[in-house]
């Protein structure tokens, strides 16, 4: 063929990786680079399609175009991310186009319709579902070790995902966000802020991971003992004071003394009222804020929402 033994050795690569499968599979390859940033911001919702379409028997390769500089050269790809359907070794779709869920879902149904492809997945798609499986038992096991208060444990495990896992799993939102909770609650904010701060930012941008930086935030009002017994003391001796109420909630929310700091706020919203100036709006946003740095999900959060709504409509 005329090649060179580096050439020769790509093009085997990817005879494995995307030729062999596609004579049953729906390949969907994307070219890609470290540093492309829109490659980056596309992969999550290839991923997230191309799985929920495994069991279609739609696959997905990633080539980095740094790494395979012949492949992308023989596809002619002039600028990424580039995005191709192959089917039976040939490409049948140019899917560059594609950037939202519905256009890709459109795209692979019409292809699916045209081709002889045999649903459900491949030995690799086998493989990161068993990793997924695994990986929740995880997530599940450090929710439960935070719930325990076994903070430490918790930031191990995590660290152990999110430096071992596939970078798909590693980067999930449940992973990263468990474990800047898990640090904020070991007292190690500086850590969390920083393990936020080195996110991609579509997974910063992520529902999940936006709770762990409200958790972040509250965090940075810790005081100490003598103040946090100050600011009980200035909360309890000016009830009509919402300035002293808030100083006070924040600072016992960040000592672990969520309780006590609902407690609080909702006397302030209680003896504030509903007055045209809006006087109970600042109390009610604090409180808020702790219902979504806890989970709006969370029973704790839940029963402390029903305290409200009696409060607010009887």
């Amino acid at each position: 063929m005329g090649l060179n033994i580096d050439e020769q050795k790509a093009v085997d690569r990817f005879r494995k990786q995307v030729v062999e499968p596609s004579q049953t599979k729906l390949v969907i390859v994307d070219f890609w680079a470290e540093w492309c940033g829109p490659c980056k911001a596309l992969a999550p919702m290839l991923e997230k399609v191309v799985a929920e379409y495994s069991d279609k028997g739609v696959l997905l390769a990633k080539i980095d175009v740094d790494e395979e500089k012949f492949i992308a050269a023989q596809f002619q790809v002039q600028s990424i991310p580039t995005v191709y359907a192959i089917f039976k070794g040939q490409p049948v779709a140019d899917l560059t186009s594609a950037r939202t869920e519905s256009q890709l879902k459109s795209a692979l149904d019409e292809l699916l319709k045209q081709l002889p492809v045999q649903p459900g997945a491949g030995g690799a798609e086998d493989e990161m579902a068993q990793m997924e499986a695994q990986l929740a038992e995880m997530i599940a096991m450090g929710e439960e070790l935070l719930a325990a208060e076994e903070h430490d444990k918790a930031i191990e495990l995590y660290s152990q995902i999110s430096q071992g896992a596939p970078p798909p799993l590693a980067q999930k939102p449940e992973v990263q966000s468990g474990l800047i909770r898990a640090l904020i609650a070991a007292g190690r904010t500086e850590e969390a802020r920083a393990a936020f701060d080195n996110l991609p930012e579509d997974v910063q941008g992520d529902p999940l991971v936006q709770q762990a930086q409200t958790a972040i935030e509250l965090a940075g009002t810790k005081v100490d003992d003598s103040e946090l017994q100050a600011l009980r003391a200035a909360a309890a001796e000016r009830p009509a004071d919402n300035a002293a109420q808030l100083a006070f909630a924040e600072a016992a929310f960040a000592a672990g003394e969520r309780d006590e700091a609902a407690d609080v706020l909702l006397r302030a919203i209680k003896a504030s009222g509903e007055g045209e100036d809006g006087e109970a709006d600042e109390v009610k946003a604090k409180l808020l804020q702790i219902f979504e740095a806890v989970g709006l999900e969370d029973p704790w959060v839940s029963a402390q929402r029903r305290k409200l709504s009696l409060l607010l409509f009887g």
